[in-house]
C-alpha cells in the first residue's frame, strides 16, 4: 500500500438546506498526527462521521490505505467521539471487554488488554467500579481506552482534551506521542491551537464547509510568515531609518531591551548595518505566527 492511511477526493456532504462539506480533498500520511481544525459547524464532525462509516458521502470518496473505504476497515480505525457513550451502569471492566471483543479480540486477549491500558491510565483499582460513579474526566479516560484497545491504525479523536485537567492533558498527550512513535496515525479536531503547536506534524483547516488550508504544520508557518523579527540587544538600539516599523519594546527576563520590529522594502543585512554599531545583538529572529494567529487570519 501506499504512504497515506487516508484520501480523501472531493467528499461533500448535504442535509436539507446546508451543505455540511463542499468537495473537501485531503491527504493524510501514515505515522503522523494531523490536526483538523474550524471553527463550530464547519464541517469537522461530518467529515469524521464519514470516515468512521456513521454517514456516507453523497460526493466524492474516501481511501484507507489504498482501499476504497468499507465495513472491513472499521477494526483498523478507532474512535474517541466527541459525544461520550458509556453504559453507565456496567463495570468498567465489564465494559472495556465487551467493545474489545465488538472489535474482534477473543475474551483472553479483550482482558488482557483492557488490564494492560487500565494500568497505563491509573485506573487499575477501579476496573469494578460502574462508569456511573466517575467524574468526566475519568470517564473521557475510559472512553479512550475504549478507543484504543483494538490497537488502531488510524486512531481518529474528537475534542480529546475537553473535561481534562492539565494533569491529565499532559497524560493523553505523552500517550498520542507513544502511539504515533509506534506507527499509529492520529487525526484529531480540536479548539485547543496549542494542542495543534505542540503535537501535530500536518493541519488542514475547514471553514465553511470548505478546506481552505492543509499541509504540513512547518511549511503553513513558513507561508504565513511576514517580515516582523524579534531582536534582543545588550544596549538599547534606536530605530530612525526609513523602512523599519517598531512594533513593540519590552524587555527579556534578564533585563535585556527586546524589540518587535517589521521591515518595509528594506533587506535583512541593510537592517542588520544599521542596529549592529549600537549594540551587541543577543537574539535576531524571524517572528513566526502561531497556529492561533494562522486561524485567526485564515477565517475572520
Amino acid at each position: 500500500m501506499g504512504n497515506h492511511i487516508l484520501e480523501i477526493k472531493g467528499v461533500s456532504k448535504f442535509y436539507t438546506g446546508k451543505t455540511a462539506l463542499d468537495k473537501v480533498t485531503l491527504t493524510i500520511p501514515k505515522s503522523c498526527i494531523y490536526g483538523l481544525l474550524g471553527p463550530n459547524g464547519a464541517g469537522k464532525t461530518s467529515l469524521i462521521r464519514i470516515i468512521n462509516q456513521i454517514t456516507k458521502a453523497d460526493e466524492g470518496q474516501v481511501l484507507f490505505d489504498g482501499e476504497i473505504l468499507g465495513p472491513e476497515h472499521i477494526r483498523r480505525i478507532g474512535y474517541l467521539p466527541e459525544e461520550r457513550g458509556l453504559y453507565k451502569k456496567v463495570k468498567v471492566i465489564d465494559q472495556l471487554t465487551y467493545f474489545a471483543k465488538l472489535r474482534g479480540l477473543n475474551s483472553r486477549e479483550a482482558l488482557d488488554k483492557a488490564h494492560w491500558w487500565l494500568k497505563k491510565m491509573g485506573l487499575y483499582e477501579i476496573r469494578n467500579k460502574k462508569i456511573e460513579e466517575f467524574s468526566k474526566g475519568m470517564q473521557q479516560k475510559i472512553q479512550f481506552i475504549v478507543a484504543v484497545i483494538n490497537e488502531p491504525e488510524l486512531l481518529i479523536l474528537d475534542e480529546p482534551f475537553s473535561g481534562f485537567d492539565p494533569v491529565n492533558a499532559e497524560l493523553l498527550t505523552d500517550i498520542i506521542l507513544e502511539l504515533k512513535q509506534k506507527g499509529v496515525t492520529i487525526l484529531f479536531s480540536t479548539h485547543r491551537m496549542e494542542s495543534v503547536e505542540k503535537l501535530c506534524d500536518y493541519m488542514a483547516l475547514i471553514h465553511q464547509s470548505k478546506n481552505i488550508l492543509d499541509g504540513k504544520v512547518s511549511d503553513i508557518k513558513q507561508r504565513f510568515r511576514s517580515d516582523k523579527f524579534e531582536l534582543v540587544s545588550e544596549k538599547p538600539i534606536q530605530f530612525n531609518q526609513a523602512g523599519i516599523e517598531l512594533l513593540s519594546e519590552t524587555v527579556t527576563d534578564a533585563g535585556y531591551p527586546k524589540y518587535m520590529v517589521k521591515l518595509q522594502n528594506m533587506s535583512h543585512n541593510d537592517f542588520l548595518k544599521q542596529v549592529m554599531p549600537q549594540s551587541e545583538l543577543l537574539a535576531f529572529n524571524v517572528y513566526m505566527p502561531s497556529i492561533h494567529d494562522i486561524f485567526i487570519q485564515s477565517v475572520s
